[in-house]
């Protein structure tokens, strides 16, 4: 990326809150746009969770969108029109910090919850899908688009993430036609976990966000991390790995804790 092209963008894309009870909410904050990515906002919403790894009193992250929409993806000038002038390298670095931002959250050891109330589009339907829940409301829209855009469907890890939430057949349908689907429809596929009412949303995702931040927050890490890794194993390398990950887990003070509590001391 240039530094003309970087001067284009809205340093303020993200408000970030933190809460008393252990959840970051952060909010994409371009509703002109439905909330479309400038190059500022992929590294700000990637240093951004990259950031929450080091704070200890956050120990869940709510992602939302401002106004109608959850995330469109990348701004259609800041963004595709200057990605069609870009040089080779250019264009490298930019799928590679998209990527970068999706590996930020899915190596956050912190429950994210996309609450999406509207577009989630592009880019946008990725970060909803790279996110550990999504909580949508009747007014959700999903749709990886980048097929209508003569690209192609796998990008960010989608064709890595989705086949594991929808199966490969939904995958392969929504990635290579492209189509945007709506809430219901979403539901059926199984991409999202709850459809509530749009005037709930907020506070169903922020619920959520705060039963995940009370709960062990070193153990949803390595529930969070294992089941990464173990698409890549077989059974049995899967249950020698959670045999070591859950050994340490009983080694920690929240079982600990737990077991006095069960054990009435």
């Amino acid at each position: 990326m240039t530094d003309d092209l970087d001067e284009l963008d809205d340093l303020d894309e993200l408000i970030v809150e933190r809460g008393d009870d252990g959840v970051a909410t952060v909010t994409f904050n371009r509703p002109e746009t439905l909330n479309a990515l400038t190059f500022a906002g992929y590294r700000a919403l990637r240093d951004t969770l990259r950031g929450f790894e080091g704070e200890r009193d956050v120990r869940a992250v709510v992602l939302a969108g401002a106004g109608a929409g959850f995330c469109s993806g990348g701004d259609r000038r800041q963004i595709v029109a200057a990605l069609a002038e870009m040089a080779p390298a250019e264009i490298l670095a930019f799928t590679r910090l998209a990527g970068d931002t999706v590996l930020a959250m899915r190596e956050l050891g912190k429950p994210v919850v996309a609450a999406v109330g509207g577009a989630a589009v592009g880019a946008g339907a990725v970060l909803a899908l790279a996110a550990d829940f999504r909580i949508a409301s009747e007014r959700a829209r999903f749709g990886f688009v980048f097929a209508k855009l003569g690209l192609s469907g796998a990008d960010m890890g989608a064709a890595w993430l989705l086949p594991r939430v929808v199966g490969l057949p939904r995958a392969t349908e929504l990635l290579m036609l492209g189509d945007v689907v709506d809430a219901a429809v979403a539901d059926r596929f199984g991409l999202v976990h709850a459809l509530v009412p749009h005037d709930a949303l907020a506070g169903k995702a922020r619920a959520l966000a705060a039963r995940l931040a009370a709960g062990p927050t070193e153990a949803h890490a390595v529930t969070k991390r294992m089941l990464d890794r173990e698409a890549h194993l077989d059974l049995r390398s899967a249950i020698e790995a959670e045999a070591v990950a859950q050994a340490a887990c009983l080694q920690s003070e929240a079982f600990r804790a737990a077991a006095r509590r069960l054990g009435g001391s």
